[in-house]
């Protein structure tokens, strides 16, 4: 990557997490990376080319941490752990403001558009791989278990930056937990819940 699409692609991903991707203009991003016009169309076609690519780059991030998880010779339960630990560090973040996957489709709702596209590539993604490892834990029905996780997720990344994130990941952490211990009760009393 030439220092100047880094330069353009940092800029614009601090610049459209801490304040959307509509209202960030390519006037702006040029002048904050200190390159021309030019050189923004050279490396990036359009807007939307940016936004693409900074939503790239942020799937990579959250790939890399779950990778970090998975490869940590903890046990299973504690992988799922583990990836659950790091949203919720993220969460407690100086700047948190949500998701920057659920905050693209808010800006970007056609399901048909690229950056919406990018959006349902990482959810698919992320909700693949948190079956996968919910299914190493032994849970037998890891496709619900993992929609749950899911959404435990997505309620935990709007509320963390609406309000004090410490008890919005204490609730998120032990909703993951009692996933996890679900899976160990007995048939007849998961019946009864």
């Amino acid at each position: 990557m030439s220092e100047a699409r880094s330069r353009l692609l940092s800029t614009a991903s601090r610049l459209f997490y801490s304040e959307g991707l509509h209202s960030v203009g390519i006037d702006r991003i040029v002048a904050e990376a200190n390159v021309t016009r030019a050189t923004l169309y050279r490396h990036f076609p359009s807007k939307d080319d940016l936004v693409v690519a900074y939503l790239t780059g942020a799937d990579g991030q959250i790939r890399a941490q779950a990778e970090q998880a998975r490869t940590s010779g903890q046990s299973p339960a504690d992988v799922v752990r583990a990836v659950a630990g790091s949203i919720a560090d993220n969460i407690r973040s100086d700047g948190f403001r949500g998701c920057a996957f659920l905050n693209a489709a808010a800006e970007y709702p056609s399901t048909s558009h690229p950056v919406h596209q990018a959006v349902l590539n990482h959810r698919q993604w992320f909700l693949d791989t948190v079956t996968e490892l919910l299914g190493d834990t032994g849970e037998t029905a890891p496709e619900p278990a993992a929609r749950h996780f899911v959404m435990l997720r997505d309620g935990a990344m709007a509320a963390g930056c609406l309000s004090d994130p410490e008890p919005i990941c204490e609730t998120f952490l032990l909703g993951v937990d009692g996933i996890l211990k679900h899976r160990d009760a007995p048939v007849a009393e998961q019946a009864a819940v």
